[in-house]
């Protein structure tokens, strides 16, 4: 394998994985993206003239140019997808196009294409809320929202590729990753510009959510290690095991930047918000993974990135999805 297509790789943690992948592997990147509003042509622009690096614009649903992409390459990574919850709330056909029926697309041209190995990017949320404890990759999917059902249908796809067609898939399930070049809407990234602003930081209902925070480059060496070493047919979750409260980190930006705690404000909550997410990642902590960053550093590094960055996210801030600033329901 001397090729390697990257779905998505203009967004937050496809572009991450790129840079991550020209660094520590003497492969070549292409990269299919359709530059919807999360994918920024800025995030890989010092690479456009790598000559490892390949861009193919255009939808990942797109036959032609699934084909055309994955033209020499060995091996696909799937991370392109629709990611919001609050968008998919608002309208969810999008997130059916790109998450189910691009994932569909790309299946049928990996199965023509002959590739020897097919990685799709999931999410945790597709095991829904957890009271207590935590999902292992035989526990049941319970999604609750439209964007984590439209992830749940992609991941059964991929599963049945592997199973009938024999497509050496593989399907990772990641929790919540951070840092540097994530679109201004997603919480850590709005919690901080919006803090260097001076500006109010909206926190959904109580803002006793729970989330496992995993940094994004630990992350990126997960997925080169199932490219690598992952078994096909297996689903591996990937999660830092480090739980933090919604509200509580807010405040810890807050601290952090030297901003009043008085800029936190409670909104309504978003309908059919899941309490809690936990991931038992034993099977690719098995293959010789474990995270290199603990939260409080890799928030801090992202807090840095985001203070020296604001030409880069500023302008994005212009389209982002942003929470309504309502009283919280009693």
């Amino acid at each position: 394998m001397r090729k390697v297509l990257v779905t998505g790789g203009s967004g937050f943690i496809g572009s991450n994985f790129i840079r991550w992948l020209l660094k520590h592997r003497s492969l070549e990147v292409e990269n299919l993206d359709n530059f919807t509003y999360a994918g920024n042509r800025a995030n890989l622009k010092d690479l456009e003239a790598n000559p490892r690096y390949h861009l193919t614009e255009g939808d990942v649903a797109d036959p032609k140019k699934a084909a055309l992409a994955l033209k020499d390459c060995g091996a696909v990574v799937h991370f392109a997808a629709e990611t919001h919850v609050d968008r998919s709330i608002v309208d969810s056909s999008s997130f059916l196009r790109t998450n189910v029926l691009g994932t569909h697309v790309l299946l049928e041209a990996a199965k023509a294409a002959g590739v020897e190995k097919f990685v799709h990017i999931s999410t945790d949320e597709v095991y829904g809320s957890l009271e207590q404890g935590a999902a292992d990759e035989s526990f049941p999917l319970h999604p609750n929202s439209p964007y984590s059902a439209s992830k749940a249908g992609a991941d059964h796809l991929v599963s049945a590729y592997g199973i009938t067609h024999r497509l050496p898939a593989v399907i990772l399930r990641a929790s919540n990753n951070y840092g540097p070049y994530q679109f201004p809407e997603k919480f850590l990234p709005l919690m901080i510009t919006n803090a260097l602003e001076g500006i109010p930081l909206p926190i959904y209902g109580d803002g006793r959510y729970v989330r496992e925070w995993l940094f994004v480059e630990d992350f990126c060496e997960a997925v080169g290690l199932a490219l690598e070493k992952g078994v096909p047919g297996e689903i591996y979750n990937v999660g830092s095991g480090e739980h933090q409260v919604n509200l509580e980190v807010a405040g810890m930006i807050l601290r952090a930047l030297g901003k009043p705690q008085d800029l936190l404000q409670h909104v309504t909550d978003r309908p059919g918000h899941d309490r809690r997410y936990a991931l038992r990642s034993d099977k690719i902590r098995a293959l010789g993974w474990s995270p290199a960053h603990q939260f409080p550093e890799g928030l801090q590094a992202t807090m840095e990135w985001y203070r020296q960055n604001e030409r880069w996210w500023r302008p994005l801030k212009a389209r982002a999805w942003l929470p309504p600033n309502l009283p919280a329901r009693a």
